[in-house]
């Protein structure tokens, strides 16, 4: 299956380099099992999405390597793909954006031409590729703008899906400059959350541990900082990650964190036994 990653800070600038490369089970090493596409999401200093896609696999994606390196921000997403919906294809990498907002999911729907016909002409403008994925965010983000608010949406939008079509997995990212949501649902698929500190004194240093050394790196910021990352596994071994409930929302804003259960369990779930073969693998 696909695979997700999501790091904020809610303000201080770091590097995802340890995350995205360095790590034991990091987004490099997990798209040797992913391999049909790869892509890496970040807010400029201008607070507006910045993404590199490629239809190839993170390990062998050289921007991708550079870019984990070298790219600092306060949000990151990140995902490696293994095709269910849609060829390998730069347009059917994610992240995927709209209206300023970062977008990954990991699962699958169906039901697209349903979804397509709840969006408007306009709407279906902004969808560049084939994946279920993307159209669900076009859903999600139209349905953001009906409410004029981005949970309100968000909970509208996965409460329609989970109603009227078929559901098998729709684990979600969601990012807006410093905040960002994460979804588990229905139970299909894990997500992982972990909430570390970071000790700021003074200029630009390596935040390092005698365990994990080089996790982060931290921009020039006074007072303490907290990253929080999200992941479809573990990436260390670390004793704070903590598996997400089934239907959880978890709300990342600043530093601050909410867990809101307002979904009923899909209408028309999909098991494993009603996926083709080439779903199931990459459902796996």
């Amino acid at each position: 299956m696909c695979r997700l990653f999501g790091m904020t800070t809610g303000g201080p600038r770091v590097q995802a380099r340890f995350w995205l490369l360095d790590a034991p089970d990091s987004l490099s090493s997990q798209s040797r099992r992913m391999p049909d596409g790869t892509g890496l999401g970040w807010f400029s200093l201008g607070e507006e999405p910045v993404r590199d896609r490629a239809p190839i696999a993170a390990y062998e994606d050289a921007d991708f390597c550079a870019e984990a390196r070298d790219v600092v921000s306060h949000t990151f997403m990140s995902h490696v793909r293994y095709a269910s919906t849609g060829k390998p294809d730069v347009h059917n990498s994610h992240p995927f954006v709209m209206d300023d907002r970062l977008f990954a999911h990991n699962g699958m729907v169906r039901g697209l031409d349903v979804i397509r016909s709840w969006l408007t002409d306009m709407d279906l403008a902004r969808v560049g590729g084939q994946t279920d994925s993307e159209l669900v965010f076009a859903y999600v983000t139209a349905e953001i703008r009906r409410h004029g608010d981005t949970i309100a949406g968000l909970i509208a939008a996965v409460r329609r899906i989970a109603a009227e079509v078929p559901v098998f997995a729709l684990n979600v990212l969601l990012a807006e400059s410093r905040r960002l949501w994460a979804l588990r649902y229905p139970d299909t698929h894990e997500l992982w959350v972990l909430k570390h500190d970071l000790a700021e004194k003074g200029e630009t240093r390596h935040m390092a541990s005698e365990r994990e050394p080089g996790r982060v790196h931290v921009s020039a910021h006074r007072g303490p900082a907290v990253a929080h990352v999200l992941a479809s596994e573990r990436m260390d071994d670390a004793d704070g990650w903590r598996l997400l409930a089934p239907g959880e929302l978890l709300v990342v804003d600043g530093t601050d964190t909410t867990s809101l259960f307002p979904f009923d369990p899909p209408a028309h779930r999909i098991s494993m036994d009603d996926l083709s073969v080439t779903e199931a693998t990459s459902q796996t």
